[in-house]
């Protein structure tokens, strides 16, 4: 498998479907459905603007964690990873939250595939996951504005400028710095 080509993105390459391959001009032709997490992490590794590095542990130790991808004809376009929320101060809401931990498209995705993707996934997620009652997600206010949260009904929470507030003694965590905005929406 070829991390920064284009064959990761294939889904299924010894079967065609219709649409011949030809790129999606409308977020409602992709397919979003759950994937494993090694490809979840090779997609991001791909895609993602800051922080293209996830390591499996920090995202498969948590109570619940989940992946998922947006296709068409057989190639990837979106990649979502998902685990219970990394914030101590939210840790006593781990069984009943889910953490939007990255989320990472390709240039050739058709707009909007972000906010409807969001929309998709929370629906997935309810059924899922029963006991999961809010998901939230952080914004890095360097490169994005909150477009795809307000779009898919999501609330701003909270400010983080604290750009140490990423760290603890044992260990640097593997997040931008900077200011970031704190997002959520109850399911």
């Amino acid at each position: 498998m070829n991390i920064g080509g284009e064959s990761i993105r294939v889904v299924h390459p010894l079967f065609q479907t219709e649409g011949g391959g030809s790129t999606p001009t409308s977020p409602l032709q992709l397919h979003i459905g759950q994937i494993h997490i090694m490809q979840a992490i090779q997609l991001n590794a791909t895609w993602h603007s800051r922080l293209p590095n996830v390591i499996r542990g920090n995202i498969d130790r948590n109570r619940h964690s989940v992946c998922y991808a947006a296709e068409y004809a057989n190639v990837f376009y979106a990649v979502a990873i998902w685990s219970s929320p990394v914030a101590r101060k939210l840790a006593t809401s781990g069984d009943e939250w889910l953490e939007l931990r990255r989320m990472a498209i390709a240039n050739d995705a058709p707009k909007n595939t972000a906010s409807r993707m969001i929309s998709v996934m929370v629906r997935m997620i309810k059924i899922a996951f029963p006991s999961i009652t809010r998901v939230i997600s952080y914004q890095d206010t360097a490169v994005h504005a909150g477009t795809i949260y307000k779009a898919s009904g999501w609330k701003r929470e909270a400010t983080s400028t604290d750009a140490d507030g990423w760290q603890s003694r044992n260990r640097r965590l593997n997040q931008a710095t900077g200011t970031k905005i704190r997002w959520g929406k109850d399911l």
